[in-house]
């Protein structure tokens, strides 16, 4: 038995991972729990999630990766290590290759610590592949043609903005402004305006179900639940979408002048395809509410949000592991 191509895409909230020939086969949560008088891995994924902000003392539930980078190195290997021997992937005598997407800008000692865990955990040929140019690929973009296309990709660590053209990026910008930022800022808002302290969790859903980052387009309420700071009992509140709107409006101008910034750099003639065209969100940052709203009105161009945003890096992976052997170029080491 032969081993199969996989394609990963490592984020700083999910790992999703597409097998060549099968499809998207796994999509987790980027949590490992690991007891720490023994250093042993309890849990990784769904199950290491839900211990988030619910363990003793001595087990602590780790995020491997921030802002799209390898933050713990073991952690990240152990997490690679078992997502790739569940899905039961290695051949009889062979490893398989694999494709992993990383952010624009990250620096060469980054892609070798994202090239290494991945060797670590059983890979034999590696590539990396920028992530913006994967997500344009899996939400059906034709990038290869000479015209410009400009897709929005909003993680959990990271944004990655860029134009395309001719099967590479042309212009781009990679922020640490994303999915995990926006949880953040709503966690800070409610322990502002209420003296309540939320969880991870908590913030998360409120950001899924009644957020918006384009005011008045939506009005939702939540009743949310935390430890009220004065009295350190638990308490009940109930927030409004508009709240949540004005919570993370300073996050999200910062994606959206990460955007115009792009497009100013971008030569005319490509310009003038996006405005034909559009601009794509993919990520799940782009299933915030309001979103291509938002974009839209402050960049003057129109904007789509793809199809299933969540899975387009991990979708592009696999369009690519097709073409492998014609990606010679970015391969490391």
């Amino acid at each position: 038995m032969f081993a199969r191509d996989i394609g990963i895409d490592l984020g700083t909230a999910n790992v999703l991972i597409h097998v060549k020939g099968r499809g998207i086969v796994l999509n987790e949560p980027s949590v490992v729990a690991i007891d720490k008088n023994t250093n042993r891995v309890l849990a990784v994924g769904e199950e290491a999630r839900r211990m988030v902000g619910r363990t003793p003392g001595n087990i602590v539930a780790i995020r491997p990766l921030k802002d799209g980078v390898i933050a713990d190195f073991d952690v990240t290997e152990a997490m690679l290590k078992h997502f790739i021997n569940k899905l039961n992937v290695k051949g009889f005598l062979s490893k398989p290759r694999i494709l992993i997407c990383c952010p624009t800008n990250i620096t060469s000692v980054e892609q070798k610590a994202i090239k290494e865990a991945a060797e670590k955990s059983g890979g034999k040929k590696i590539y990396l592949e920028e992530e913006p140019k994967v997500a344009a690929i899996g939400a059906g973009m034709d990038i290869f043609q000479p015209s410009g296309n400009m897709v929005v990709d909003i993680g959990g660590g990271t944004t990655d903005i860029a134009v395309l053209s001719m099967g590479d990026i042309v212009t781009s910008s990679s922020i640490k402004m994303a999915g995990d930022k926006f949880d953040a800022e709503i966690l800070n808002y409610i322990k502002r305006e209420y003296k309540l302290l939320i969880g991870e969790r908590t913030s998360e859903d409120i950001k899924i179900k009644i957020g918006t980052v384009f005011p008045g387009s939506r009005n939702e309420e939540l009743d949310i639940r935390g430890r009220d700071m004065v009295s350190g009992l638990p308490r009940t509140i109930t927030v409004r979408s508009s709240e949540i709107e004005q919570a993370l409006r300073e996050s999200v101008s910062v994606i959206v002048q990460a955007a115009k910034t792009v497009l100013e750099q971008t030569p005319p003639e490509l310009s003038a395809d996006i405005i034909d065209r559009g601009v794509i969100l993919t990520g799940g940052g782009a299933m915030l509410h309001g979103f291509d709203l938002l974009l839209a009105e402050e960049l003057r161009v129109p904007v789509l949000v793809a199809e299933n945003p969540m899975d387009c890096v991990a979708v592009g992976t696999g369009i690519m592991l097709d073409n492998i052997d014609r990606l010679p170029k970015r391969r490391l080491g």
